[in-house]
């Protein structure tokens, strides 16, 4: 039953179709990584990034705004899938919480708007894939909590009252331990998910 064994709660970084994942339990002072993969958020495309406001931008505002949706829908099952195996694989019911870094960003309030901006485009295609990552995490039964990228070490610091240096010291520790991949993507996601488990 939940409660009865230690919290586990995973952290994404998110990324245009995809996004870095990592698993952990304990905390930045005893911490234990416990998964770290790629999770597909998209189908990818032959070649090129997936960029779907980019072409709903070609596509303009009627017919994208249709292809925005058939995307968000194929997403939505996809992340859903892939997040309920890798819950399955590392503890079912022990994981608990999900923590997604998001950005800072403010999209403009309409489509029109969005797809004439090229810098509200990029912007609107970070928000939907993390906001499909959380919609998975949802569908899996997790506590979500959304963390603003630039202000993690700032919130960390004041939750768990260790310094900086500390938890950047112990994520580049955890690297030589646990091996590649382990650069800024899975640094950020394994903080926010200890973040997450603390809340």
């Amino acid at each position: 039953m939940k409660g009865t064994s230690p919290k586990i709660a995973i952290g994404f970084r998110v990324h245009s179709g995809w996004a870095a994942m990592v698993a952990v339990t304990g905390s930045p002072s005893r911490p234990v990584i416990l998964d770290r993969r790629r999770i597909e958020v998209a189908e990818m495309p032959l070649s090129g990034p997936v960029q779907p406001y980019h072409t709903a931008r070609d596509l303009g505002v009627a017919r994208g705004r249709v292809f925005l949706e058939e995307c968000r829908e194929a997403s939505k099952t996809l992340a859903s899938a892939s997040l309920e195996t890798v819950i399955k694989n590392i503890g079912g019911d022990r994981v608990q919480f999900c923590a997604v870094l998001t950005g800072s960003g403010r999209l403009p309030s309409t489509l029109e708007a969005t797809l004439a901006s090229h810098a509200a485009i990029h912007t609107a295609e970070g928000e939907f894939f993390r906001e499909i990552v959380v919609h998975a995490a949802e569908s899996c039964g997790l506590q979500v909590h959304r963390i603003k990228e630039k202000e993690l070490f700032n919130l960390a610091e004041r939750k768990f009252e260790l310094p900086t240096a500390t938890f950047k010291r112990t994520l580049d520790d955890l690297g030589k331990m646990v091996g590649p991949p382990w650069q800024q993507d899975q640094k950020l996601a394994a903080l926010a998910a200890w973040m997450a488990t603390a809340s």
